[in-house]
């Protein structure tokens, strides 16, 4: 419990991000199937979680 209490700014980070993500392959997507991160929406979900767990932790002081 001490964990998620210490690091929930980046918590918060990595489901915005997922949500993001996903947001991104539905929408935007790649049509052509060959690009690395937008090609499948697992791919570019776990990539989104990524990015939001390091940019929200970033901001936490």
């Amino acid at each position: 419990m001490n964990f998620i209490l210490k690091n929930k700014f980046t918590i918060i980070g990595v489901a915005v991000g997922a949500i993001g993500g996903y947001l991104y392959y539905h929408f935007v997507g790649c049509s052509s199937g060959t690009c690395a991160i937008t090609s499948k929406p697992l791919n570019s979900t776990l990539y989104g979680a990524l990015m939001g767990g390091l940019f929200f932790n970033i901001l936490k002081k």
